[in-house]
């Protein structure tokens, strides 16, 4: 008997970014930070209170962030005015500043227990991680943005990373800046980055008054 081919059956899936804010992510406002910022002050959480505010002052990727070893932001016994490291995706070094502020928190967690002798300023809570994953570090600022009432589909780690820079080119129109701040090589990826382009023009266009 011939065989019939019969159409292949496949389940319907739903698609992954249904109901979802999919593309660059926002930036966080000033007043934004500020709220996190004193949510976790209150609720005595230092370790999130030093990884938040480095965030916010470093502008560095998840996946650098989360590398970050105690040496790279404290000596001499104290926490560093300003650091450098080498990135993993560009292989490049990249600076950054490190605000009263933050080495205040950092100094503090430094002091907790659990940072006897580790090496890694963010150290994993299993013996076989050194250091917390990015998975876990999107997963904190997740709970950072819903615990203030923000979308958190609209917001991720690469929203730590914007944050300083948007607020230092909406406050200098220095493009430049911002360029050495994020490490780009090239002008073309701060501007797409950073959206300057329909930002200028929506600014633009709010000035005609018709």
């Amino acid at each position: 008997m011939p065989t019939t081919n019969l159409p292949a059956i496949r389940a319907c899936r739903p698609a992954w970014n249904k109901g979802r804010i999919v593309g660059q992510k926002r930036p966080l406002e000033p007043k934004h930070v500020w709220a996190i910022r004193v949510r976790l002050e209150i609720a005595q959480r230092t370790r999130e209170l030093a990884l938040f505010n480095l965030a916010i002052d470093s502008k560095l990727r998840g996946c650098d962030l989360v590398k970050l070893k105690v040496a790279d932001v404290y000596a001499a016994g104290q926490v560093k005015h300003r650091a450098s490291i080498v990135r993993s995706k560009t292989r490049a070094p990249v600076s950054f500043e490190i605000t009263e502020g933050t080495r205040i928190a950092i100094a503090t967690w430094l002091d907790a227990p659990l940072m006897v002798g580790s090496e890694h300023l963010w150290p994993g809570r299993f013996h076989e991680r050194r250091y917390i994953s990015t998975r876990q570090y999107a997963r904190l600022v997740r709970d950072w943005v819903t615990s203030i009432g923000l979308e958190p589909s609209a917001y991720g780690t690469h929203s730590m990373r914007r944050t300083k820079v948007a607020q230092t080119y909406r406050k200098t129109g220095n493009l430049r800046a911002v360029q050495l701040l994020l490490g780009h090589t090239k002008m073309d990826s701060t501007v797409r980055y950073l959206g300057v382009e329909l930002e200028d023009a929506l600014a633009i266009a709010e000035a005609v008054e018709l």
